[in-house]
């Protein structure tokens, strides 16, 4: 008999997770803050639960896929959480993008129950959830990782345990800090030709055949050639990400003036009431410092 999974957090990124999980022949319970969230899934097979507490009844693995920690401690150790529900031995998989001190704490908590977490922070965007080809990155015990593997690799096409407990979450962040310096130098590539007079697909199709090509180039560039800022990744996303990396940097004494730079720029989106657009709107922030409007 299959494992009974429980996944709490159903848009974006949770949504389609959970369905590949529903195809894979899991029985699947679930549970979102706005109700209307479950109703596809549960139209996929899924059995809808009135709160976390009960989900975890139902459940050996449960997955969390919400916005913060203080959403997944609420979830987790909350008056109706997780952990008032769970059997000793069930494993919490949180693959919410958190700070590595806070899965650190939760884990910590839910340990007091029997309850063990894996912190699982993945990267694909909404099109590696839906094809199930998403990278994860796994941190916690390396035995409870390896009963979890298998239902992982519905999710990911490269799962891979990284170390003890917050260790996935502190390769998450490594993850941010890659993907906006290539954001960044991917929208400083189209300002300059922008405002250059170049015609961006032709400039594009060039960069992406040489040493430049690279998958924000390839999946988002069209996005930014077409106006087309409706996100799969929001700005608040990004900067409750690279406020996290700054954090852990500033606990390591890690300079990161590149982060801090990508960081002030979102500012100004936010400031431009761009928040919940797509990061890379952070070319419309560009654009305007060169004397541009899109």
């Amino acid at each position: 008999m299959k494992t009974r999974i429980g996944f709490i957090g159903l848009g974006l990124m949770g949504g389609p997770m959970t369905a590949n999980l529903l195809k894979a022949g899991y029985p699947v319970t679930v549970w979102n803050r706005t109700h209307k969230k479950m109703e596809p899934l549960v139209a996929l097979g899924a059995t809808a639960a009135g709160s976390p507490r009960e989900l975890a009844a139902r459940a050996e693995i449960i997955f969390t896929m919400v916005t913060n920690a203080p959403q997944v401690r609420e979830v987790l150790l909350g008056k109706d959480g997780v952990i008032h529900g769970a059997a000793a031995g069930t494993i919490v998989i949180d693959s919410s993008s958190i700070a590595p001190s806070a899965a650190r704490e939760i884990a910590e908590q839910l340990a007091t129950a029997g309850i063990h977490l894996l912190d699982a922070p993945v990267s694909g965007g909404p099109e590696g959830a839906a094809a199930g080809t998403l990278s994860i990155m796994v941190g916690g015990d390396h035995a409870v990782f390896a009963c979890a593997q298998p239902i992982l690799e519905v999710l990911g096409k490269t799962v891979r345990y990284v170390g003890p407990q917050g260790t996935g979450q502190l390769v998450k962040l490594c993850n941010q800090v890659a993907g906006a310096m290539n954001m960044l130098g991917m929208c400083e590539a189209f300002t300059l030709a922008e405002k250059g007079g170049a015609d961006l697909n032709v400039v594009r199709e060039l960069l992406m055949g040489g040493a430049a090509g690279s998958w924000m180039m390839q999946t988002w560039g069209p996005k930014i050639i077409q106006r087309d800022f409706r996100p799969g990744f929001s700005v608040a996303n990004s900067q409750k990400d690279l406020r996290n990396v700054l954090q852990e940097a500033a606990a390591l004494h890690v300079p990161l003036p590149g982060v801090a730079l990508v960081n002030q720029l979102h500012e100004a989106n936010e400031a431009a009431g761009e928040s919940q657009e797509a990061t890379f709107a952070l070319f419309k922030v560009l654009m305007r410092l060169a004397g541009e409007q899109i």
